[in-house]
């Protein structure tokens, strides 16, 4: 849980405490070209964090199975390898399992890969924030030389190639394969892949036996200590940018105990502003039962342990045991139901 304050939020304390860290966050942020934010309608957001996932987007069929095709299409890669459910699996959360996931002749990634499922709830795309929608983040993968390692021209001849492929893009687009057209089907599938009625989801609708008294606590732990001022809204989180260790120094070490990467520099990487070294995307929580290994380095394995990582990094705070444990009871109730469309 990425989060930037130690306090109990709440009342008229939560409006200031909540609207002065954002707005100096504002100043600073990848964002600040932006408005500054509301402090009375973020704190009430904060405050509740409580926002059942929207319903599953009403999309044109033929596109949704075009891009569908298109995700598990080996071709968009050099070697006729690699497809974009190679790193997101359709068949597990969403994502490899793996804490790098492997490419074109083998080659490692230097961050681990979230998962797609949600992902059309991220204000951005990718850890470091460089892909400002699905289409441009489709793109990305394909020309990576870890990941892809293809162009365009080489994906686009294999594809126009294919007469069946070509006919299912006239039917949906009137027009050929193209660089624009096969990452807007992509993207249109992806917006299909809400995990939608987590048993939080339902307790959020009326349902008090959705969810049994320790994740009920370990909800209230989760505003009280301040895990909601990053991770809030549909997607718990998603929807910002922080920096991982608030309360630690980063920069002399990272939370294994080795040196940093050029991976942990986060949005550094994209901006090249000394406020952003170690900010990354706040990663949303649906799902985060099933979506270690944790954090951008994928460098912890257990939810349990992730929570204490979170803990120490972000609130400075030693978590006991227990509260450990109500907390994990909280985001095992955030599993929703596999997408539709997700299916083989």
């Amino acid at each position: 849980m990425l989060v930037s304050s130690k306090s109990a939020w709440g009342g008229l304390a939560l409006v200031a405490a909540v609207g002065g860290v954002l707005f100096a966050y504002w100043r600073w942020s990848p964002s600040r070209d932006l408005p500054p934010p509301d402090p009375v309608a973020l704190s009430t957001r904060t405050a509740e964090a409580v926002l059942p996932l929207p319903p599953v987007p009403d999309l044109p069929p033929e596109k949704v199975a075009l891009g569908k095709a298109l995700f598990l299409d080996p071709r968009l890669s050099h070697d006729n390898t690699i497809a974009c459910a190679s790193c997101h699996d359709l068949l597990t959360a969403g994502h490899d399992k793996r804490r790098y996931s492997v490419g074109v002749g083998g080659a490692v990634g230097g961050v681990n890969a979230p998962s797609v499922f949600n992902a059309a709830l991220s204000f951005v795309q990718f850890w470091d924030g460089r892909a400002a929608s699905l289409e441009e983040q489709a793109a990305g993968p394909v020309h990576n030389p870890l990941e892809m390692a293809s162009d365009w021209k080489e994906v686009l001849a294999k594809l126009n190639a294919d007469n069946a492929l070509v006919s299912r893009f006239e039917l949906v687009y009137r027009q050929r394969p193209s660089a624009e057209n096969i990452v807007d089907a992509i993207a249109t599938f992806e917006r299909t892949l809400l995990t939608v009625n987590s048993p939080f989801d339902r307790y959020l609708r009326g349902d008090e036996q959705a969810i049994d008294a320790d994740a009920k606590a370990g909800f209230r732990l989760f505003k009280a200590v301040g895990c909601a001022s990053c991770h809030q809204g549909a997607n718990f989180g998603g929807n910002m940018f922080q920096r991982f260790g608030v309360m630690l120094d980063y920069a002399q070490g990272r939370p294994d105990g080795k040196p940093p990467t050029e991976a942990d520099l986060g949005r550094f990487n994209v901006t090249h502003r000394e406020e952003d070294r170690f900010v990354f995307k706040v990663p949303g929580l649906r799902n985060v039962a099933l979506t270690a290994p944790y954090f951008h380095d994928g460098s912890v394995t257990r939810l349990e342990d992730a929570v204490a990582v979170m803990g120490k990094s972000q609130l400075g705070r030693e978590l006991s045991a227990d509260e450990i444990r109500r907390l994990v009871a909280f985001l095992r109730t955030l599993t929703g139901e596999r997408p539709a469309t997700a299916a083989p």
